[in-house]
């Protein structure tokens, strides 16, 4: 978790650069919201990036961390950026395996029993982070924290736990609210 400072400056930078936004939305999930954080806006604008990766890289300060690694999309200039700022490698992760080229699901490279942090934009239920893990477990790596920009307080954090993740929100909902 950001300290104070670090994470009023999150806060002020997601709302600066027009991440939070208020209305009737519809999230990935299906679920209806009076809300919505638009993580592409914001990193997309390197000003807030940067706040993102530097709140991030001290979460993982001193951790035991052999990669960082980031779902496609949403995931790639986060991890990137983190990657960048805490300088370890960068793990990128596709949905599905692709059939072309040299196939597979990662990019980048990891070894039997490397430890990777995973970066993720906004969690809901957490159910996207959860497909990315299990597929880095079935390769042999290992993931016990995930760090999120927004945590939006709706499950991810239980049910990353139940799999033996532990969520490291940046910010949470309540705090934008």
């Amino acid at each position: 978790m950001s300290d104070g400072n670090g994470k009023r400056a999150l806060i002020d930078a997601l709302k600066e650069c027009g991440a939070v936004r208020f209305g009737d939305f519809t999230l990935a999930s299906g679920k209806k919201s009076s809300y919505y954080v638009d993580i592409k806006k914001a990193s997309t604008d390197p000003a807030t990036l940067k706040v993102i990766a530097e709140d991030a890289a001290m979460v993982i300060k001193g951790l035991d961390l052999d990669a960082v690694g980031g779902v496609v999309l949403g995931g790639v200039p986060l991890a990137t950026a983190v990657s960048l700022e805490a300088e370890l490698p960068l793990i990128l992760i596709r949905k599905s395996a692709k059939d072309y080229g040299t196939g597979g699901r990662f990019v980048g490279e990891f070894k039997q029993g490397s430890k990777i942090v995973l970066l993720e934009d906004v969690t809901t239920s957490g159910g996207s982070v959860k497909d990315a893990i299990e597929a880095i477990r079935e390769a042999g790596g290992i993931v016990e924290r995930v760090i999120t920009v927004v945590d939006r307080e709706s499950g991810a954090e239980k049910n990353l736990s139940d799999i033996g993740v532990k969520l490291v929100p940046l910010v949470r909902a309540s705090d934008l609210l």
